[in-house]
């Protein structure tokens, strides 16, 4: 394949509606759109900036959007380009790279985060001072990826074929 010279509006117009990229940006989307809704129904606080981040920001929860995305990534190559290439070798590989990061690296760091700042509380309690909590990241549970991985299997399928 050669290389092919567009007018740059051509060429932006194009990248925006290739459906390999649409197919990974609707399924972080929908992926955090989930997310948000199953937040709004299990919070207290309902406040519009907590509705905002979620949707658009926060890590950790049913489903995985970081699984969503790259599962729908690499579905779609396989769908438009085939298995046999060069770049669905390359987005499978970054999509297992970043499932295994969810499960594994963030989650322990999550786990372990919520340990210290629960120390940290008990500490500064007993010696009366005060404690400012370290950032919580949250990994996600082998489900959450699951769900991730199949709505973004799912939209990259329904991209090609419906």
């Amino acid at each position: 394949m050669g290389l092919v010279f567009y007018p740059r509006s051509a060429a932006v117009r194009d990248f925006f509606e290739n459906p390999i990229f649409l197919s990974a940006l609707w399924s972080w989307f929908f992926a955090q759109l989930v997310k948000t809704l199953i937040f709004l129904l299990r919070s207290r606080k309902k406040s519009l900036r907590d509705t905002f981040e979620t949707l658009m920001w926060r890590t950790g929860g049913m489903p995985s959007s970081h699984s969503a995305l790259v599962s729908s990534m690499a579905a779609a190559v396989a769908f438009y380009e085939g298995i046999d290439t060069n770049l669905f070798a390359v987005t499978l590989m970054l999509a297992l790279i970043i499932i295994r990061d969810s499960l594994g690296v963030r989650r322990s760091s999550g786990i372990q985060s919520r340990m210290i700042n629960l120390l940290g509380r008990q500490v500064a309690e007993k010696l009366k001072t005060d404690y400012r909590p370290i950032k919580e990241i949250n990994g996600h549970t082998p489900l959450e990826v699951a769900v991730g991985v199949l709505l973004g299997i799912f939209i990259a399928a329904a991209y090609r074929f419906l």
